[in-house]
């Protein structure tokens, strides 16, 4: 299947994700590890054996104490965030009016007149309403 020009490759388009995924993975690894020699140690220390069936439970609830405390947080933050921006909220938000001078600065800049285009925006919105 031929790839389009403009689109970068797999591993470049997504290597936040990609690393991302592989520091989670390897995180939960470490956690897995570091739990079992402990289940281990505390299992002797009591003069009982290491059993699989005991330690499964405590894994993952370990591991969803962890993900409730730190990763619902996170989430909460970046959708949060993004939900706000989305909404329009003050402090997410650069004023319109500024954004336009912006805008109207950059037109100007290139010889083009900012005013002509009011009005076709004004139209374009008009005419959508009608539909």
């Amino acid at each position: 299947m031929a790839r389009s020009k403009n689109r970068p490759r797999f591993s470049k388009a997504y290597s936040f994700g990609i690393v991302t995924g592989l520091l989670f993975l390897l995180s939960w690894l470490g956690q897995f590890i570091f739990q079992v020699a402990e289940v281990r140690n505390d299992a002797l220390e009591h003069g009982t054996t290491f059993s699989w069936s005991e330690f499964w439970p405590q894994f993952f609830s370990a591991t969803f104490e962890n993900w409730q405390s730190e990763f619902l947080q996170l989430v909460w933050q970046a959708a949060g965030l993004s939900l706000f921006f989305f909404w329009g909220s003050s402090q997410s938000k650069e004023g319109d009016e500024r954004v336009e001078a912006k805008i109207d600065r950059l037109l100007t800049e290139h010889g083009i007149d900012p005013g002509e285009f009011e009005y076709r925006e004004e139209d374009r919105a008009e005419a959508e309403q009608r539909i």
